[in-house]
């Protein structure tokens, strides 16, 4: 649970509104939208005002904060849907669900013969691996060439300009992991 979810949950079964837990703690009205919206964790000394207001120490406050559930996310092939076309003969497939959630995303990357992905520039600090599964893909990135054939991968910095491109005779199928999650 976190700490927004556990405030909203105090607060609704005392039955008390979003402004009175404002006007008793001192914490601004948007503030704790913010942190019941999960959009901020806020501070210290404003989770020690939202407790007393609420009638609860402190660690009644934080009791089962952080203790997530772990969980594990299986996809069929059949229940995949969502798809990213990069042009009529390239797209990417995610291979799972609510990426936005995760520290990683993972994609099937599906280039027919003599197909090309967009060039691409993701945000600082992203990184690319890619695993060719079938095919041979040229991997332009920063307007240098590296071909991978089957079993073989490639790790780089995905804020340099990048593409790729099926160099062979048949559909090229590789595993992009894109890490933090860029859509």
């Amino acid at each position: 649970m976190k700490i927004g979810d556990r405030i909203r949950e105090l607060r609704k079964s005392r039955k008390m509104t979003l402004v009175e837990l404002s006007q008793n703690s001192g914490v601004q009205l948007a503030t704790l939208s913010r942190i019941e919206n999960l959009k901020m964790t806020g501070t210290l000394d404003s989770h020690i005002n939202i407790a007393k207001a609420l009638g609860v120490n402190l660690s009644e406050l934080y009791k089962d904060i952080g203790v997530e559930e772990k969980t594990i996310d299986v996809q069929s092939q059949d229940s995949r849907s969502e798809v990213f076309l990069h042009s009529d003969k390239a797209a990417y497939e995610m291979l799972t669900n609510k990426v936005l959630e995760k520290k990683m995303m993972p994609i099937l990357l599906k280039i027919e013969p003599q197909g090309k992905t967009q060039q691409e520039q993701n945000n600082l600090g992203t990184e690319k691996f890619i695993f060719c599964l079938e095919g041979k893909i040229e991997a332009v990135i920063d307007n240098k060439s590296s071909i991978l054939s089957k079993n073989a991968t490639l790790y780089f910095d995905a804020s340099l300009p990048h593409y790729f491109k099926n160099l062979g005779k048949t559909k090229a199928l590789a595993i992009c992991v894109i890490t933090p999650p860029a859509l």
